[in-house]
């Protein structure tokens, strides 16, 4: 992560190069005190070298500022029309690859936004190096500006915020990219573990414990691997908490398909089919230090799926904890059955709302692309709360309906349920979360389907390629608002 910090405008050395984010049409964001003058000539120079304020488009020009030459360099924000946190966040972003191999470092005008400006940077700076060493690269900090003493409180308040939300979103992206032998159940579980005090207290399950639970259907996903799976309980109470909130991660660290299995290049990336519980674990780590005043529970259920000599077969009928017995139509539909043991469990525990989080259905990112994560769900006030969180973290989110008439395809003739629904290829998200459905309690209940956003192919402004750390920030500008 590379350091950001804040500095008066005034006092700025005239060998660190100055940033803005430029809107198309050429209007410079912030720089206050630019004689408008300098700021027709930066726009104008900058148009003739062919920029346009598109977004992820910069430049770099000298101009006379003060009696001396300071480089400036232009973030494109996209239009007017269109232009918010995001594309903020992404302009500061696109000028953080730019700078990364010229300068060692970077001043900026946030503009009064301090909290996406400093996002965008430390979200673009990121790389995961765990197995090669890091690219070289020269920039090593940034400084935000800030023009009126009045104003740097309120400063220092979002650059805190910011730097919390980057390291947890960081860590979500460092458990999604590590390799897939390299986080066994046990292990996450175990990481899990680390993150007790300072508020957070952990429990952790091994398969006895769950069995004599009867948490069938996860053990039954975990019966083709060698490693056996493991159950995680995260709790932290907020100072005068009055809600509890239960936060449920589909943690399938490794996914085969199962003796369903999957063909070559659909495993490539199934690493990050722990993703859900990856965002959970990211957002326990800076709860404490977020402090809101509400009380979370974590439940994540790790799990390998594969197809060894005990997998289950299709045909198999399972139990989960609340009793429903699921008969297995299609082992890659695992995600479902260890989250309706987590989604009973957290029942079990009377939260007063659950949101379970979960790169759960391909279906998902065929109708939504892989930038767009679905809601759907039972409280139409806990999935606005949703809606606008995710608006203000710059994440999308795009709500599907749970259609009653489409439980009867998950009516199975043996069984309470079947974990697939029996007219294949039609409405498979919406599907999956009206089989979560039946394990909610009838509490109050979202389900966030991330398997698009969760994985970035290419990579972009704010991801390098590889797992994104996607929700993170959204569900922690709605537990902490």
């Amino acid at each position: 992560m590379i350091e950001i910090s804040l500095a008066d405008a005034k006092e700025l050395p005239a060998e660190i190069p100055l940033g803005f984010a430029a809107l198309e049409g050429g209007t410079i964001l912030g720089g206050a005190g630019i004689a408008p003058g300098l700021r027709r000539e930066i726009a104008a120079r900058a148009d003739a070298d062919g920029f346009r304020g598109k977004l992820d488009e910069t430049a770099s020009l000298c101009v006379p500022w003060e009696g001396v030459e300071r480089r400036v360099l232009l973030a494109g924000a996209g239009p007017q029309s269109r232009f918010g946190g995001e594309s903020l966040r992404r302009a500061c972003g696109a000028l953080a690859h730019a700078a990364k191999r010229r300068f060692e470092a970077l001043a900026f005008d946030p503009a009064d936004r301090v909290q996406e400006a400093a996002e965008g940077m430390m979200l673009a700076a990121y790389g995961f190096n765990e197995y090669k060493k890091a690219e070289p690269g020269r920039l090593k900090g940034a400084k935000l500006l800030v023009r009126r003493s009045s104003e740097r409180r309120r400063a220092e308040k979002a650059l805190e915020r910011a730097k919390l939300s980057c390291e947890a979103v960081f860590l979500a992206r460092d458990l999604g990219n590590r390799a897939p032998s390299d986080k066994p159940p046990r292990a996450l579980a175990q990481f899990a573990k680390s993150l007790e005090g300072a508020g957070v207290s952990v429990e952790v399950l091994g398969p006895q414990e769950m069995s004599s639970l009867g948490m069938g259907a996860l053990l039954g996903v975990s019966r083709g691997s060698a490693q056996p799976c493991a159950f995680v309980h995260l709790s932290y109470r907020g100072p005068g908490a009055k809600r509890k909130i239960g936060l449920l991660g589909k943690g399938i660290t490794f996914d085969s398909g199962g003796l369903s299995l999957k063909p070559p290049a659909g495993m490539e990336t199934m690493k990050r089919d722990m993703a859900g519980a990856a965002a959970v674990l990211a957002v326990f780590k800076v709860l404490p230090r977020l402090k809101p005043k509400i009380e979370v529970h974590g439940f994540c259920a790790f799990s390998y799926n594969m197809p060894g000599p005990d997998a289950l077969k299709p045909g198999d009928v399972v139990r989960a904890m609340n009793g429903k017995t699921i008969e297995v139509l299609n082992t890659d539909a695992e995600g479902r059955l260890v989250l309706a043991d987590a989604l009973s469990y957290a029942v079990r525990e009377k939260m007063d709302a659950l949101i379970d989080v979960a790169t759960l259905t391909g279906a998902a990112v065929t109708a939504l692309g892989p930038k767009v994560g679905v809601a759907m769900g039972t409280d139409r006030a806990l999935l606005r709360g949703l809606l606008e969180a995710s608006r203000r973290a710059g994440e999308i989110l795009c709500e599907f309906p749970l259609v009653a008439d489409y439980k009867e395809w998950i009516q199975s003739s043996v069984a309470d349920l079947c974990n697939m629904g029996r007219v294949r290829g039609e409405g498979g998200t919406v599907i999956g979360g009206l089989f979560l459905e039946e394990f909610a309690g009838g509490l109050p209940w979202v389900h966030l389907d991330i398997a698009g956003p969760s994985w970035s192919s290419s990579g972009g402004s704010l991801a390098a390629q590889g797992a994104t750390g996607a929700i993170v920030r959204t569900l922690i500008e709605f537990l902490c608002p």
